[in-house]
Order: structure tokens, then C-alpha cells, then sequence
């Protein structure tokens, strides 16, 4: 059965997050109401999911059951890493864990003891920073996660399949982008072919579109041409989807049109949960 290998140390998996990081992720979600940027809750929701990631990860030790990249495009494409991990590719988790960019200081509530909750200051590391500029070079990350995804099929062509997470809110500036996204989503291991997701986030109000089984609804070329870059979500990606509250219909794929800040964090967290983790 495809999509059945094991995650483990001797036989890792890996995440390929990319991130628009245009002009117009400066833009507030919901037409205009609130002040939260898109490129603002993009970085928040990243940051949130590698913190989740090294700690399902935590053991004794940092174990590297996976590996992530980050890749940004707008004003720049290449790693959006910050710190000291600017710059670099594939990273293994545990130096995900080792070395935030920074510590930010959040509050959190916890319970009291007494069926109440307080608030407490807590220490959230930053890996990613929120940035808006520039133009929508699409096609050219798709051809730097292509690059290391290349790479990394060659050392690992056993693994549990990666998985790209493609966020976006807007079209392409530097050509099609189908036939790049389509190409990843071809690459495969024994255990099967490499899944895209795709998330288009919207400054306006216009209906949500999440997870369809087909192209039947969709406003807009644009919004197919992100279907069609989209995986077929498996049967265990669903199986999370329900788990969190989303019933997903047989062949639904991972692609999300016109989605809030709240379907962006779902949009993580159904994307990054492989169930087979030893």
C-alpha cells in the first residue's frame, strides 16, 4: 500500500514549506476588518507548526524523524529561514529545535488548579519572519523545491513520501505555474508520489473553497490552475482531516481557495500529520 513506510532515524521524511512573500501578503485577511496581515499570520502559523514538529520529534533527545525546508518568494526566492539557519536547505528537526532565530515572549492560559484558567508567559521560538515585497515568482520556487527535492529522493528513495505545503494569495508573475507544481507532484519514493497542498489566502470575502474533489465550483482560472497542482489527499490525511472536525470527501485534494486564518492553521495541521511516526 503507498504511503505505508515507516518515519523513523534511519528513514526520515521531509516538509517542503513555501511561502509567498509578495507585496500583497501585506494585505489583511477578511477584507479589511482587524489588523491581521496575511504575511503576519503566514510567518505565526509556520512558526507554530515547527515548534509542533520538534516536539512530536522530542524523545530523550531531538530525534530526526524529519526534515524541512522553508522557501520564500517575492522580492527574493531561496530559504526563509532566519538566524542562524538562514540561507540553508533541507534542515534536519533537531537543528530546527537547536537554533530558533529567537525567543519571543507570548502569553498563554493554563489551568489554576482550581477549574480556572491564568495567564503565563511563555518562551516561543521564531524561526521565520513576516515578509511582504515584491512581485510573485511562483514558478521559480517551485523549481528551487524541485532542486531539493531532487536531492533528497536521490539519499532517501525509500521514505514515506515529502510533503510540499504551498501557501499563496495571488497569481504568478514569472509564467504558468501548473506544469512546475504538477512535475513535484510526480517525483516519487518506493512508497509512493510526493504530495502537494496548496492554500490560497484571500484579503476578501468571497466563499471558501476547501478541499474539493473537483474543479466543478471554482471561480477562477487561477484557483484551477492550483487544483490541478494539488494531490489527491490519502486515505490517513483524511482520516486527520476528520479527527480535527473536516469530513473529507474520497478524492478530496489538498488545496484550499479563498481560506482565513483559521483554515490556514487547519491547512498545517492536516498537512503534517503522517500517521505512521515510530
Amino acid at each position: 500500500m503507498p504511503y505505508s513506510a515507516e518515519i523513523s532515524r534511519s528513514n526520515p521524511t521531509c516538509f517542503v514549506i513555501i511561502m509567498d512573500q509578495s507585496g500583497s501578503m501585506a494585505d489583511v485577511f477578511g477584507g479589511g476588518e482587524g489588523n491581521h496581515r496575511k504575511a503576519d499570520t503566514l510567518a505565526d502559523v509556520v512558526n507554530r507548526t515547527l515548534h509542533d514538529l520538534v516536539l512530536r520529534c522530542t524523545k530523550e533527545e531531538i530525534r530526526n524523524y524529519f526534515h524541512v525546508a522553508l522557501l520564500g518568494y517575492g522580492s527574493n526566492v531561496g530559504s526563509a529561514f532566519a538566524g542562524s539557519l538562514a540561507g540553508r536547505g533541507m534542515v534536519p528537526i533537531s537543528d530546527v529545535g537547536e537554533y530558533p532565530a529567537r525567543l519571543e515572549d507570548r502569553s498563554k492560559k493554563v489551568p489554576d488548579g482550581a477549574g480556572g484558567l491564568v495567564e503565563q508567559t511563555v518562551r516561543f521560538p521564531i524561526w521565520v519572519e513576516p515578509h511582504a515585497n515584491g512581485s510573485t515568482p511562483m514558478c521559480a520556487a517551485l523549481d528551487e523545491a524541485t532542486s531539493l527535492l531532487e536531492q533528497w529522493l536521490r539519499e532517501h528513495p525509500n521514505c514515506f513520501p515529502p510533503v510540499v505545503l504551498h501557501i499563496t494569495d495571488g497569481d504568478s508573475t514569472d509564467g504558468d505555474p501548473k506544469s512546475k507544481g504538477q512535475g513535484i507532484g510526480g517525483m516519487r519514493t518506493s512508497d509512493g508520489p510526493v504530495l502537494v497542498y496548496n492554500c490560497h489566502v484571500s484579503s476578501d470575502r468571497s466563499a471558501k473553497i476547501a478541499y474539493p474533489n473537483n474543479a466543478d465550483k471554482l471561480p477562477n482560472d487561477f484557483a484551477k490552475t492550483l487544483f490541478e497542482m494539488s494531490s489527491i489527499l490519502p486515505s490517513e490525511f483524511r482520516r486527520t482531516g476528520a479527527e480535527l472536525g473536516r469530513q473529507l470527501d474520497e478524492g478530496a485534494r489538498g488545496f484550499v481557495f479563498n481560506g482565513d486564518a483559521v483554515e490556514l492553521i487547519q491547512f498545517f495541521d492536516i498537512g503534517t500529520r503522517p500517521a505512521n511516526l515510530r
